[in-house]
């Protein structure tokens, strides 16, 4: 009788586990196509989702919460920058399956980031990363991973892309050895027009796509409040992806320095404009903070000095959500008419080559053609004394600093806040040597 009551148990949670990871099908990339198992083309609607610093993968209640409205949205999508691959994250991950919301996760976190200042590729990253991976790769709506987010946030610091690309090759290599779902490996960059196309190219070239990102994420925030294509510059952005032969898509995006923001772009984004070459966007954020950037909040604002359960910074990080007006309406609103149709898998055929390794520019991309990638264990050295670079292997680096900005949004997803910096104040030497 028990042995009959065991097994019969055994089955029940067996299926409890095959139903969570079916719960949606699963997506792949064909070409510069993400495509549903069905062979449908998959367009993103998503949201950056991060609540705290620590892990929003954790809390079940609150995901499914946060699923339900996200739902009402339209998102079948989120973007989360930094999870503890320790935690239990079948609540959630089901929570959001079961909405039809996939997941982009970020491989690093503030401790195992690429660093452009102190840029290396390690062992204890790689272990950080490969745990994460080991943590996501069994459910059906793990979308993609990503391997940095802005690592490269100043014009001159493009001599860390050789390093951004030799953590993808490696993390592609580990996915394979482990026999996973061959679950894309992306980067996210910040958008800094002197890299314009270089970076996207040098990330996606050479004849060894093992080597190669496997998409390529934007976070722009060119399209603020009445515009089109080309006074916003995403005429220019189109340009620079026709000839990319990975996906690309706006990992993050939503200007919002005209208020209340209207969405106009996503008109762009996933119509006749754009919906040829991209594959859709991830609005900028989902929860209410200071940056004003916040599509729900979960209760009003506070002092940033009160100290209390679930509030950091004056905002409360967990609750009821509740939309803020008319941002998240408008937003909805904007997707409700949108439904890229794209292609089917069966009756495409991918034709765009990979792109040729970029040589460097004065003043701006650094890399010069398909430089040897580093081994796990090699360290960039820089010095604020030189002002050219050389390199070594397949191609060279040279140039000199030269001066740039990024967009400060200070929140929880931890973005890079880097102020202006004036010309000259950094030029980067590069040497590999092997870390000790």
């Amino acid at each position: 009788m028990f042995s009959k009551s065991l097994t019969q148990a055994v089955l029940l949670a067996c299926l409890a586990i095959s139903t969570v990871h079916a719960a949606v099908p699963q997506i792949s990339i064909k070409g510069t196509k993400f495509f549903y198992s069905n062979g449908t083309q998959y367009y993103m609607k998503g949201i950056a989702y991060q609540l705290t610093q620590a892990d929003p993968l954790i809390d079940t209640e609150q995901c499914q919460r946060d699923a339900d409205l996200m739902g009402q949205l339209g998102a079948n999508a989120i973007r989360v920058y930094h999870v503890d691959p320790a935690g239990d994250h079948t609540g959630c991950m089901t929570a959001f399956a079961n909405a039809g919301i996939y997941l982009l996760i970020d491989l690093d976190t503030f401790e195992t980031d690429i660093d452009p200042f102190r840029t290396s590729w390690n062992q204890t990253q790689f272990d950080a990363f490969a745990e994460v991976m080991d943590a996501f790769h069994t459910y059906d709506n793990t979308l993609g991973f990503f391997i940095g987010n802005e690592v490269i946030a100043l014009n001159n610091q493009s001599l860390a892309a050789p390093y951004i690309k030799a953590a993808a090759r490696d993390m592609k290599s580990y996915r394979d050895s482990k026999g996973y779902r061959k679950i894309p490996v992306g980067y996210s960059a910040a958008d800094i027009a002197e890299l314009r196309p270089m970076l996207q190219d040098y990330l996606a070239c050479g004849t060894n796509t093992s080597e190669a990102i496997d998409f390529f994420g934007l976070n722009a925030y060119e399209w603020c409040g009445p515009n089109d294509m080309k006074t916003s510059g995403y005429n220019r952005l189109n340009t620079f992806a026709e000839n990319l032969n990975v996906p690309i898509f706006f990992s993050e995006t939503g200007c919002n320095t005209v208020r209340p923001r209207d969405f106009q772009d996503q008109g762009a984004i996933l119509g006749p404009d754009m919906d040829e070459i991209w594959s859709g966007a991830i609005i900028y954020e989902w929860i209410e903070e200071a940056n004003n950037y916040g599509l729900i909040s979960y209760g009003p604002p506070v002092s940033a000095t009160v100290v209390a359960s679930d509030i950091e910074g004056g905002f409360s990080r967990r609750g009821t959500p509740t939309p803020v007006a008319p941002d998240f309406t408008n937003l909805q609103n904007a997707w409700a008419t949108l439904h890229p149709k794209g292609v089917a898998s069966s009756a495409y055929t991918p034709s765009v080559t990979p792109p040729a390794c970029p040589s460097s520019t004065a003043g701006g991309w650094l890399v010069n053609g398909n430089v040897a990638l580093p081994s796990l264990g090699q360290v960039l050295q820089a010095t604020t004394t030189g002002a050219s670079v050389t390199g070594t292997a397949t191609g060279t680096a040279t140039g000199s600093a030269a001066s740039a900005s990024s967009t400060t949004k200070g929140s929880a997803n931890g973005g890079k806040e880097i102020a202006g910096m004036s010309a000259g104040l950094v030029a980067v030497m590069l040497g590999f040597m092997w870390f000790l």
